[in-house]
């Protein structure tokens, strides 16, 4: 989740559990424990794809930070240390900033790792977009209202803790749509006679009403959309060339190796001029794809690896209009790329 969101989301929890006896300490430790994972991001680690799949790694594993925690709680009391006897809350505040923190990204698509140093795949629940207001704004209004109104009675907390309530029914809603649209989307590729080995759903850009569905197939994948309110019951797709075989070669080198693994198998390959670019299908709208990465230069017979080179791409703002308008018909067409 955003930085912000998550910001907000420490606050929050740091006010629920101990905002009564440490006063607002809770709700600014609170955000800065929610903050600190995602500081990650400022470590360079050599390469684009390093950069990119080590972030919600290590900072983002529960074992590391439930380690880190009777650290923080040290640091903070040497700060405070009027607040020693609730030294037992402090260690709940930090423990569940953190874990609340990474687990928000596990409903987000990018990935996080929080059972590193163990090699298991990163966790990508997918229901929840990256910045969803519908989550974030309870977050913030009761963050705002612990902050403003008086602590004495008590008010401001309550209403934290009842916006906190509505953030997380937010995200049953969210868990309940997806399911929802996944079998939507299994019933319609089985309807149309597509066979596909993995399938992927996750809600298109500050929204939970409108989801993308990604379907790999053994020589190309398959994207199409699907709106909870647009009234129609079908979901149509449009099939795509992953372009694989531009890999052959490539087996053994690292970024292409870690970037099949990061992705769950969701990438397809492209040769861009006199290079081969990977594309993780995961994150953006046929055509514009947010991650993109240069990881050979083409030879012949085979390409020849190359360091890792991110390509960025002017962002197509015109996908918003199309996602708002196609939430409530289908009649707007299968696919944003006419909006491109």
């Amino acid at each position: 989740m955003d930085t912000v969101t998550q910001i907000g989301l420490g606050a929050a929890v740091g006010e629920a559990v101990l905002g009564k006896q440490a006063g607002r300490r809770a709700m600014l430790w609170g955000g800065i424990c929610g903050l600190l994972p995602d500081l990650d991001i400022l470590v360079p680690l050599g390469d684009a794809v390093r950069d990119f799949t080590y972030h919600r790694g290590p900072s983002h594993s529960l074992f590391v930070l439930a380690a880190f925690t009777p650290v923080m709680v040290y640091l903070i009391l040497k700060i405070h240390p009027q607040t020693a006897p609730y030294r037992a809350r402090w260690r709940w505040l930090v423990f569940l900033a953190f874990a609340t923190h990474v687990l928000l990204d596990c409903l987000t698509v990018y990935g996080t790792q929080i059972f590193w140093p163990l090699a298991t795949p990163p966790v990508m629940w997918s229901t929840l977009f990256i910045i969803d207001p519908a989550y974030s704004l309870p977050l913030f209004a009761g963050v705002l209202a612990a902050l403003v109104m008086s602590r004495g009675a008590g008010r401001g907390r309550l209403v934290n803790s009842i916006c906190l309530a509505v953030s997380t029914l937010y995200i049953v809603w969210s868990i309940g749509a997806k399911i929802h649209v996944e079998q939507v989307a299994r019933d319609s590729l089985r309807r149309q006679n597509i066979a596909h080995r993995a399938l992927l759903t996750v809600p298109t850009a500050f929204n939970t009403l409108l989801w993308r569905v990604l379907a790999m197939g053994d020589d190309g994948y398959y994207e199409g959309y699907y709106s909870l309110v647009d009234g129609s019951p079908h979901l149509a797709v449009t099939r795509y060339p992953a372009n694989r075989q531009l890999l052959a070669g490539l087996e053994a080198h690292w970024p292409v190796r870690r970037l099949q693994w990061f992705t769950h198998g969701f990438y397809a390959a492209q040769r861009v001029g006199e290079g081969i670019v990977m594309t993780d299908l995961r994150m953006g709208m046929e055509p514009d794809y947010t991650f993109r990465f240069k990881v050979a230069a083409a030879g012949n017979p085979h390409p020849v690896p190359t360091t890792p080179v991110r390509i960025r791409e002017p962002r197509n703002l015109a996908v918003l209009e199309w996602i708002w308008r196609r939430i409530w018909t289908d009649a707007v067409g299968v696919s944003p790329a006419g909006a491109v």
